[in-house]
This record gives structure tokens, sequence and C-alpha cells, in this order.
């Protein structure tokens, strides 16, 4: 410790003492105390959480926890419902409500879809060739015109199904 206060400028400034530097086998000191772990978790599935929903109660709501000790017809719908409210984050009907995630998820598919679409488009126009000039329907005319004409696999093939003395393909 005391070669590293004479190392670091820091600590010779005494801006910290030396017994205030945190040794890796020691507690941490702090003034301020960590909220409490809080194991709240309620799902349809596991209805009764380890803790209550609400752990800092204020005062009415203590006194409020000092009535439900006594009978519970004294009291009243609001009280009771208030009472579960600090039991219990939701109701079950709160749980099972539908949510509109379903939205966010077509609209992201939607959006996602509409990009790639409009990527295709932009290769076909600005980086994809023109299409080759065998492609165009005049030239693939003349190439089965000319397949006709050698009279190229007859057994089973075009000129097969292409009646030369009519010029015409066979019914």
């Amino acid at each position: 410790m005391a070669s590293r206060a004479a190392w670091n400028p820091v600590l010779r400034k005494r801006w910290l003492r030396v017994q205030e530097v945190h040794n890796p086998g020691d507690a941490a000191k702090s003034e301020r105390k960590m909220p409490p772990y809080v194991s709240y978790h309620a799902q349809r599935s596991y209805p009764m959480p380890d803790e209550p929903f609400c752990t800092k109660l204020t005062a009415e709501q203590q006194a409020l926890k000092e009535k439900e000790k006594g009978s519970w017809t004294q009291l009243t719908h609001a009280e009771k419902v208030a009472l579960y409210r600090l039991q219990f984050n939701e109701t079950f009907a709160e749980m099972n409500r539908r949510s509109n995630e379903w939205k966010t998820v077509i609209g992201s598919v939607v959006f996602f879809i509409g990009l790639t679409a409009l990527l295709i488009w932009w290769q076909r126009v600005y980086v994809l060739p023109e299409k080759p000039f065998t492609l165009k329907d005049d030239q693939k005319a003349q190439q089965l015109q000319r397949i006709l004409d050698m009279k190229r696999n007859p057994v089973q093939g075009l000129a097969a199904r292409w009646d030369y003395d009519k010029k015409e393909w066979k019914k």
C-alpha cells in the first residue's frame, strides 16, 4: 500500500487517504445502503409470489394493514381492493388481458419485407446487367425454328410434337 501511495500522485496529494482505498479482500464501505432485493414475480402459472408487491408501506397503508387483522366484514370493498393491491401487482383478468404486441411484430415484418423489396428493385435497376439478347422474344422464336429445322430429338423432344406438313403443333 505504501509503495502504491508513493507511486500514485492522487494518493500523494492526500485527496484520498491510503486507508480508504478498497482492497479486493475487504468488504466495500458505503454510507448508502443498497435497497433489499425484491423477488416479486407473479404470473398465471405461479400466482402466489414469495414476497408482497409493496414492501415499503406509508402510514395510511400501515393503518389499513392493522385494520386487516380484525374482522373482514368491517372492511369496505375499496379497502379490500387496496389490500389486494398491496399484496399483488395484477389481477388474473389483468394478467390475461391481450397485449398489442402483435401489431409491433406485424409492422416490423412488413417494414423489413418492404425494405427487401426496395433493395431488390434497386439492384435490378442499377446493379444487375440487362438481359442478354438471346432472351428476347424474337431471338427465342428464331432458336425454336432452328431446333425444328434441324429435327432435333424427333422421338420425345420438340420435333416429335411439331407437324412438319401443316407447319403447326400437333394436337
